[in-house]
């Protein structure tokens, strides 16, 4: 199933793109140029500010009265274990980025600090402070919106897990329409880019490693050629469906990373990077107030647009990808629990991560054992590997860390993939795999495109650039989801006209209400439930209404009925019953479809109206309790409306 209009036009523009930085890739790398200078110029501010504020937003609503709303129903569970779960929040910090930025973010801002004299002490300690900066609560922050969001409209309110669905409280069916259609191209263009940047991350340490082991050149056509390679095997994971490979890889990544984080640590200056990871913690944590705002406005730096900004636009055009991942593995959870696990644990982690790393290649270029800050303003992807040759068995670290990155760019690939056939697809549940593979293609060839036409600089570009439009929608999900949170509140009280804002659970018998609690539907019951109970239901409302002047409309689909009726400027109430299926999440950054085909799934009837109401849990109802619930949901739209 293909949702044309985000499809043709995501494709169309993304193949464009492909074609302009192919055929003409000396235009290209002076147009990335003037690109990067005018959003920089224009919208850095924008870029700071958003940030900043989507990082108070999360915090408040961790310590808000909205902390205690669960990602679900009120009575459900989480899916996972305390233990469980961390284990997979602490799987999403891991990644390309981690590998490639380890050693060479430290090294580059000892070595050159946005302000004062480089190679020093207090540049050492403000070089940890700045990758902290970077990396920590800000990057967290952007993905907890995104993720929260998806989460909650998705797993509270029974809409589809797409981006679109966290703009309803502001624009209600309309998502469905051409401003659903232009938030969900802006999410694939974001991803698009944001992936194939880690991509050519990750084809630069590739190739260095590669020069490091076995002396092969380092250039653009050994780069092009392990994209190529690279991406045919993420590619043929795709086709060949070897959906458990792809979860063993990931489970690999994590074990390569966490044996390499060791290593380093263990038979390095242990005290001294215990030590420091103590005091960098406390040094960000005193300095992540003003360097949220900083801009240089007063000493203007290209370090700004080179390193912050180009975070802020990489992680932003990331977010649907890790988004999706963190939605999909906390359903139950609070969004207190949900907010404090994301900032603590991926956090914690990636600042052990750059301590050992980056400690350690300072403390090396500081004695004079080892220039490694020379060699990282040569060739950046290489300070990694002469960082590892100062370490015992530095052949074997090294392979393993090329490894790591090759593991890393299959299953980013792959997943990233995913993430975009979700989006392009409507969150079909089975779009066909050509589909996949054509997305899987794109962002290797993005990413072959962007090193041709400019390199690292090209790739931080494309990462800002991008970015800019879904910033944007970044801002109006936060102000939905907050609207959301706070009509939900104002749902559980008496309104000013004495009304209930949640509707009142229709009369059930207990011995009805536990088989329907207890009972495990198939989609085939759910379906029937709709056509037999609930569509019979609507039909009977339509009939009275018509003979009262209205004009109901009644819609179905194999899984959903719509009715709508219309109430001219007041705007149109809707209500709509929609089989929705239940599965458990999957430890890996985004579960391959196939694979969740083979897992057992429950359905169940989703009832719900306008954006101030909570689906329902309707499976097993009569007819007159549909038609109870319908009326208790239209009689409050009507008070709110002002029509009675």
């Amino acid at each position: 199933m293909v949702n044309p209009p985000v499809f043709i036009v995501s494709a169309a523009l993304i193949l464009a793109f492909a074609l302009y930085g192919a055929l003409a890739p000396d235009h290209a790398g002076e147009a990335f140029g003037r690109i990067q200078s005018f959003v920089v110029d224009g919208f850095g501010w924008l870029y700071i500010s958003s940030v900043a504020g989507f990082l108070v937003f999360v915090l408040y609503l961790m310590l808000s009265r909205h902390g205690e709303i669960k990602l679900g129903p009120d009575d459900s569970e989480p899916d996972y274990s305390y233990l469980s779960w961390f284990a997979m929040l602490f799987s999403a910090g891991m990644g390309i980025g981690l590998v490639f930025f380890g050693v060479a973010e430290p090294i580059q801002h000892y070595a050159s600090p946005p302000i004062g004299e480089g190679g020093t002490v207090a540049a050492a300690r403000q070089a940890m402070t700045l990758t902290f900066f970077h990396w920590g609560l800000h990057a967290w922050a952007i993905y907890i919106v995104v993720g929260l969001a998806l989460a909650y409209f998705s797993f509270r309110r029974g809409l589809p897990l797409t981006i679109r669905s966290a703009l309803y409280p502001l624009i209600g069916e309309r998502i469905h329409g051409p401003i659903g259609h232009a938030i969900d191209i802006f999410a694939v263009l974001g991803t698009m880019f944001g992936v194939a940047t880690s991509l050519g991350l990750g084809v630069l340490q590739v190739n260095a490693g590669f020069n490091y082991l076995f002396g092969i050149s380092v250039d653009i056509s050994v780069q092009l050629i392990l994209i190529a390679s690279i991406t045919l095997l993420a590619t043929m994971s795709v086709f060949l469906g070897l959906d458990r490979g792809i979860k063993r890889l990931s489970v690999l990544n994590i074990v390569l990373a966490i044996t390499l984080l060791g290593f380093v640590l263990f038979t390095g200056s242990t005290i001294f990077l215990l030590q420091a990871f103590v005091q960098n913690v406390g040094a960000y944590l005193g300095e992540v107030v003003p360097r949220t705002f900083r801009m240089y406005a007063y000493e203007p730096n290209p370090w700004l647009a080179d390193w912050t900004l180009f975070y802020w636009g990489w992680w932003i055009a990331w977010s649907p990808f890790v988004g999706m991942f963190l939605a999909r593995i906390s359903r139950g959870r609070t969004i207190r629990e949900f907010i404090g696990g994301v900032l603590a644990v991926p956090v914690l982690f990636t600042f052990l991560w750059m301590t050992v790393f980056g400690n350690t290649a300072i403390d090396l270029d500081m004695s004079g054992i080892r220039p490694i800050a020379a060699t990282a303003a040569d060739n950046l992807p290489v300070a990694l590997f002469e960082t590892l040759s100062q370490l015992p068995l530095s052949a074997v670290t090294s392979l393993i860390a090329t490894l790591l990155v090759i593991t890393f760019f299959v299953t980013s690939a792959d997943s990233g993939a995913l993430v975009i056939d979700m989006i392009t697809s409507g969150a079909a549940e089975n779009p066909p795999v050509w589909q996949r593979i054509f997305w899987a293609l794109c962002a290797g060839g993005i990413a072959a495109v962007l090193l041709v036409a400019g390199g690292l600089e090209a790739l931080q570009t494309a990462a800002i650039a991008s970015a800019l439009p879904f910033a944007v929608v970044m801002i109006f999900i936060c102000y939905g989801l907050y609207r959301a949170l706070q009509l939900e509140h104002r749902g559980s009280a008496i309104g000013a006209g004495g009304m209930s804002a949640v509707a009142p659970e229709p009369e059930r018998g207990w011995q009805q209400r536990l088989a329907a609690i207890l009972r495990h539907f198939a989609e085939d019951d759910i379906r029937a439930f709709l056509t037999a109970t609930a569509r019979p239901a609507l039909e009977a409302v339509c009939v009275q209404m018509r003979d009262k002047g209205y004009s109901p409309a009644l819609v179905q689909t194999p899984d959903s009925l719509e009715l709508t009726v219309p109430h001219g400027e007041r705007g149109s109430f809707s209500y709509t019953v929609r089989s929705r299926p239940f599965l458990q999440p999957r430890f890996v950054w985004a579960e391959p479809r196939r694979a969740q085909d083979a897992e057992p799934r429950h359905f169940r009837a989703m009832a719900h109206s306008d954006a101030d109401e909570q689906p329902r849990d309707v499976s097993g109802f009569s007819r007159e309790q549909v038609i109870d619930d319908l009326l208790s949901r239209y009689a409050r739209f009507r008070h709110s409306r002002r029509l009675t």
